[in-house]
């Protein structure tokens, strides 16, 4: 009994001490669980950086410099039957409804009904920026092309007139002047060659008439060619554009315009992330010509140029397919003046080699009439340099355009064409294009007209397969066909069959 009363005695205690640990450890461990917490919950994560990311101190320094354009263009006549409830102007007199809508509009006449013409005043929207202290400033020609009057909004919200100094529509630029003569925060062009692809870019602009608008993004391409002009060569960006942004500036990181926003990409109208700026070095140019006197005097050549494709480079025994091919000096032209002939491919201007038609263009187009100017050229197989004194540049005059005729058809089955003579002049007229042949796929038509095969005048299918041999003969694996068409001339290169 002793024994056993001792055991459960000793069993007890043994257990109280267990559970006082147990307890214990417990404790401990929600002692050292509170801690952690409240050390964790104690300050938030933070990441220390040199310089805060973000585009704020950008956008405080360049803001005050770019505006709204506001553009009122001339009256214009409207015509419309001003009738409050569309769908009940053509009620006959003997409708129910006839005299209610008479009496709710306070006519009593015959002319109920009829259509009655105002005048209204077109209006549009685009954004700007001041590149000089004084008040001039920078948009896009379609922005402002056939306003009358221009009012430029400040971003804090001050409204100015302004007037038109200078447009271009080959760049799409103009160039605004706010009166009075105030000082205005203005910003400068930078450096585009030096912007890569992957950069950032900051637009600033008024899109949707919204006003002072900011959107980031990066340059996504260089050299892109829209078809918008002559000269086009646009930085393409990602940072949102949209309607309203169009002559406001795209900024790099040091707050210097490196764009011109002037177009986007889009099938609905709004942005997709394709938006499309002219470069800062080609806005410069076009500006400081348009400050000094409203307008732009470009270098001329007088020639229709076109690509230099693998196929013309090997018909021509060029090694690469780079220049732009003459296709037809314009009578009187300084080029025709200077010797430089059809078949000419321009390789260089002043040394400087040229890779395409359009950049041939915008080179010329950089030089003061007036100045001679070194062309390197490609001619039967070997190169030359001719100077040519570059003119005022001006329209170029149409080609006659040529049609079929009804004459004797002759083969050239390795062509897969018939011709026959041209009775309005030299040349031979393209008759019939036999479908899936290399001519059809490169465009040949009916009615266009051969003038010459490897820089040789044809004027009958012997002319032409004699040219064809001689290209065989020197290892030509194609020839270069001269085709007068409607819209112009051009070369066209079309393999031929060795043997």
């Amino acid at each position: 009994m002793n024994s056993q009363g001792s055991m459960s005695t000793g069993f007890a205690r043994r257990l109280r001490v267990s559970l006082l640990a147990g307890t214990a450890i417990i404790l401990a461990a929600a002692g050292i669980c509170g801690l952690y917490s409240a050390t964790a919950s104690a300050e938030a994560v933070r990441v220390e950086t040199a310089q805060q990311p973000g585009f704020g101190d950008v956008v405080s320094k360049v803001s005050p410099a770019v505006v709204s354009v506001r553009v009122k263009g001339p009256l214009q006549p409207v015509s419309d039957r001003g009738e409050p409830f569309p769908g009940f102007e053509d009620l006959p007199k003997d409708h129910p409804m006839y005299r209610f809508f008479r009496e709710f509009r306070g006519e009593r006449g015959e002319n109920f009904g009829q259509r009655r013409q105002h005048h209204e005043r077109s209006s549009g929207q685009g954004s700007g920026f001041f590149i000089s202290q004084d008040g001039f400033l920078v948009t896009n020609n379609h922005v402002v092309d056939d306003g009358e009057a221009f009012t430029v909004v400040l971003s804090d919200g001050t409204e100015l007139d302004a007037k038109l100094i200078g447009k271009d529509q080959r760049t799409d630029l103009a160039v605004l002047k706010v009166e009075p003569v105030r000082s205005f925060t203005y910003v400068a062009f930078g450096d585009d060659s030096s912007v890569r692809v992957g950069d950032w870019v900051v637009a600033v602009g008024n899109p949707f008439g919204l006003g002072g608008t900011v959107t980031a993004g990066i340059v996504s391409a260089r050299g892109r060619d829209i078809g918008a002009g002559p000269y086009d060569d646009f930085l393409q960006i990602d940072a949102a554009v949209n309607r309203g942004n169009s002559g406001g500036p795209a900024f790099n990181l040091k707050g210097e315009v490196v764009g011109v926003n002037t177009a986007i990409f889009s099938p609905s109208g709004g942005n997709v992330g394709i938006a499309f700026a002219i470069p800062a070095s080609t806005a410069k140019e076009v500006v400081n010509d348009l400050m000094d006197d409203g307008k732009i005097n470009r270098g001329w050549l007088g020639v229709q140029i076109q690509p230099v494709t693998d196929e013309i480079a090997e018909s021509l025994g060029l090694a690469e397919a780079k220049g732009a091919l003459v296709n037809d000096p314009q009578e009187g032209s300084p080029a025709a003046k200077a010797g430089i002939k059809t078949g000419d491919v321009i390789t260089a201007v002043n040394g400087v080699a040229v890779e395409t038609p359009k950049d041939l263009a915008r080179k010329v187009a950089a030089i003061a009439p007036g100045t001679k100017t070194d062309f390197a050229v490609w001619r039967d197989g070997k190169p030359q340099t001719l100077t040519v004194t570059l003119e005022t540049l001006k329209d170029a005059e149409q080609k006659a355009e040529a049609k079929p005729v009804e004459a004797e058809k002759q083969n050239l089955a390795k062509l897969g064409l018939s011709v026959a003579p041209n009775d309005k002049g030299a040349g031979l007229v393209v008759m019939d294009v036999d479908p899936g042949s290399a001519a059809a796929e490169r465009g040949l038509n009916p009615g266009d007209v051969i003038v010459s095969v490897n820089s040789m005048p044809v004027n009958s299918a012997e002319d032409v397969s004699a040219a064809i041999a001689s290209a065989q003969k020197s290892g030509r694996k194609a020839v270069l066909m001269q085709i007068d068409a409607e819209n112009g001339s051009r070369f066209v290169a079309l393999p031929v069959t060795q043997g």
